[in-house]
């Protein structure tokens, strides 16, 4: 399911890139085709969210016990350990190519100034940045979905601690579910915050985390199996693939398009997490992507401006843009498989190893930030 989200937010991306550059490729596509394959992009985000959610719950309880014995210092030095390395390394490497003036990763002054967007990027509100000046070049904007993540682990296991009992800790996390729709709709001063905001995003991962100590304490059944994975599947579709079915029950209007999503990808994880069965293709090629999602996410977009940049020099016809858009698809693909092999994941099991927090590498330890 992570694969899944993070190939939909890389063809969103590449597909942008094009349309900015009028190289539009979904006239070539059959209408509804077009906009299932380039649009979900944020869909993708909001599984990553709910994903994230459910990981870091999961992983929690499994490495303490149970909430409230989380070791603060240690959770913090594990989300150090997967998340600090590969940011560092990218804000430095943009900042170079800020300073650089190369084309498409210059920061507008009348945005940020490159000081205020590191700022902005290592405490966490690349997101309000953006929604009060305005959009950042595409390398920094991916970051607003980090952003949120980090917010959520800096206070997940406070709150874990200072929450007297799980009832008390679920009705925060309720307490969340329910302001989401009404942050994205009411508590907001323009469209890119109502997507951008913490709590117009918060939701998502809360519902995730109610579904891992739902998991913890329920198992289900075959025919309650069944009935969930039905009925999380067809509310993804609804979502994903019926956009004006959504605009008829004015899911859009209310804000509960994301809610819709967020509670049927928490369907399927609640059970084919449970069932914990290894993928083959065609799962197998998303697992893959799954499983460097974090990577992928952080570095796509050098390879989508990149691309596009020699496209255009190149002065290719129209015909071969579809070629050219899957060769930049999978140019992205082995990036992150390349950092993520030869530099985020060795530095992460380095940082534990040397931090005594354990060489074991444990799958449900390696919620990747969207940010996937």
């Amino acid at each position: 399911m992570r694969g899944l989200s993070i190939v939909v937010v890389v063809l969103h991306h590449i597909n942008l890139r094009f349309l900015i550059n009028d190289v539009p490729l979904e006239p070539e596509l059959p209408k509804q085709l077009g906009k299932i394959l380039f649009w979900n992009g944020a869909n993708g985000v909001t599984v990553f969210f709910a994903i994230s959610g459910f990981l870091i719950t999961t992983m929690t309880l499994r490495r303490w016990g149970s909430l409230r014995a989380v070791d603060l210092l240690e959770f913090y030095k594990l989300r150090f350990a997967r998340i600090a390395p590969l940011l560092l390394a990218l804000l430095v490497f943009l900042s170079v190519l800020h300073l650089s003036h190369v084309q498409g990763f210059v920061i507008p002054p009348e945005r940020a100034s490159l000081g205020r967007a590191l700022f902005a990027a290592l405490t966490f509100h690349i997101n309000r940045l953006e929604a009060v000046r305005g959009y950042l070049p595409a390398s920094w904007d991916v970051l607003w979905s980090l952003s949120i993540e980090e917010v959520f682990y800096l206070f997940f296991p406070v709150i874990c601690r200072l929450a007297k009992g799980p009832l008390a800790l679920i009705l925060i996390l309720v307490g969340f579910v329910a302001i989401g729709p009404f942050a994205r709709t009411v508590l907001t001063k323009n469209e890119l915050w109502a997507d951008y905001g913490y709590l117009s995003c918060m939701d998502g991962i809360a519902w995730g985390c109610l579904t891992a100590l739902l998991a913890r304490v329920w198992r289900a059944g075959r025919w309650p199996s069944i009935a969930l994975k039905i009925s999380g599947t067809l509310l993804i579709m609804l979502v994903m693939l019926a956009r004006p079915l959504v605009a008829g029950l004015h899911l859009y209007q209310f804000g509960l398009d994301f809610t819709v999503l967020a509670l049927g990808t928490c369907f399927l994880i609640l059970t084919v997490a449970q069932e914990n069965k290894v993928g083959r293709w065609p799962t197998g090629l998303l697992r893959w992507f799954g499983r460097h999602s974090y990577e992928v996410y952080l570095t796509h977009c050098f390879i989508m401006i990149w691309g596009i940049q020699s496209y255009l020099v190149l002065g290719l016809s129209s015909g071969w843009a579809p070629v050219w858009y899957l060769i930049m698809f999978v140019l992205s693909g082995i990036l992150g498989w390349i950092v993520a092999n030869w530099y985020s994941e060795p530095i992460n099991r380095w940082l534990r190893t040397r931090g005594k927090l354990g060489a074991r590498r444990d799958r449900t330890d390696q919620a990747a930030p969207t940010g996937a």
